[in-house]
C-alpha cells in the first residue's frame, strides 16, 4: 500500500490522501477537497483514481467530489447514514466494510462517530498499519462536536474503538492542528516531556513536513487520550470543582472537550 498525502495550503488547513495499490496503480481519494492538486498529484506519478471516499458530509471534505467524479469517472463512497446529505453516492458503508483498491490494498470502515453522527474512519491491516480519521482523531487532538456532532460519542468512539487500535498504527487526519493540539497538551499537563519536545520539534517547520505520529504516540502526548493523568484531573478540578476528586474517564474526556473549544 502507498500512500500520498497531498497538502493543498488552503485556510482550513486540510490534508488530502492518495491510497494507492502498488501493483496497479489504481487510487482511493480521501476527502479530496482540492481535486485538481490531487489529480495532478496522481498523473504525476502514474497512478489512476477510481473511487473517492468522504470521512463525513462537511463541505470542506466534499467540495471536490463533483469535480473529481466528472474528471475520473470515480465511483464516490461514504457513510450510508451520510449519503442523502452528500449526494451522488455509488456506495453507502456501514462498520467492517472493506474497501478494496486495487490487487492488494484493504481498507476496514469504522463507524466512528462524534464529530458528527455519521463518521468513518479507515483503518488498514498492514505490517505497518494506518489509520485515516478524518475528523474525529489529529495529531494530539481530537475532533469538535459543534453543530452536528456529540462529545459524548466522541468519547465512546476513543475509548471503545481508537484506544484498541496496536500502538504502531500511523494516523493521517483530515486537517494539520499539531501545534496548537501541542499547546494545549501542555496547558493541561505542564510536565509532558515528550509533549514539549515534539512541539520544539515541529515549531518553525513548514506545514507541509508535519509528521506523522503512531497511535502509541498519541497516548503519550494527545491529552484526550491521558483521562487518567492525575495532572490533567487536578487543573481540571480547579477550573471545575464539581468534578469530584476521582472523575470517570468520560467527564474528563467531556470537560477536556469544552475547554478545547474555546482555547
Amino acid at each position: 500500500m502507498l500512500i500520498e498525502r497531498v497538502w493543498p495550503a488552503n485556510d482550513y488547513r486540510n490534508f488530502h490522501y492518495l491510497v494507492v495499490c502498488p501493483e496497479s496503480g489504481e487510487a482511493l481519494a480521501i476527502d479530496p477537497l482540492d481535486w485538481k492538486l490531487c489529480l495532478d498529484t496522481a498523473k504525476a506519478r502514474g497512478w489512476t483514481i477510481t473511487q473517492v471516499l468522504n470521512t463525513h458530509e462537511h463541505a470542506d471534505h466534499t467540495g471536490g467530489n463533483a469535480g473529481m467524479v466528472a474528471a475520473t469517472g470515480a465511483k464516490l463512497l461514504a457513510h450510508a447514514h451520510a449519503a442523502s446529505r452528500i449526494g451522488g453516492i455509488d456506495r453507502g458503508l456501514n462498520a467492517r466494510d472493506v474497501i478494496r483498491v486495487g490487487r492488494t490494498v484493504e481498507l476496514e470502515c469504522l463507524d466512528t462517530p462524534g464529530h458528527t453522527l455519521s463518521h468513518i474512519c479507515l483503518f488498514a491491516h498492514t505490517d505497518a498499519p494506518a489509520l485515516f480519521s478524518g475528523d474525529t482523531l489529529f495529531n494530539a487532538g481530537a475532533g469538535h462536536c459543534r453543530s452536528t456532532g456529540r462529545p459524548d460519542l466522541l468519547y465512546d468512539t476513543f475509548a471503545t474503538q481508537l484506544a484498541r487500535l496496536p500502538d504502531a498504527t500511523r494516523l493521517y487526519p483530515g486537517h494539520e492542528y499539531l501545534v496548537r493540539n501541542l499547546e494545549f497538551t501542555l496547558d493541561r499537563e505542564p510536565d509532558n516531556a515528550e509533549a514539549a519536545q515534539l512541539l520544539a520539534g515541529v515549531r518553525g517547520t513548514t506545514d507541509e513536513a508535519a509528521p506523522v505520529t503512531t497511535l502509541g504516540q498519541e497516548k503519550r502526548v494527545n491529552t484526550f487520550f491521558r483521562l487518567t493523568n492525575p495532572a490533567i484531573i487536578g487543573r481540571l478540578r480547579a477550573q471545575f470543582p464539581d468534578l469530584g476528586e476521582q472523575p470517570d474517564a468520560k467527564a474528563v474526556f467531556l470537560k477536556l472537550r469544552e475547554l478545547r473549544n474555546a482555547w
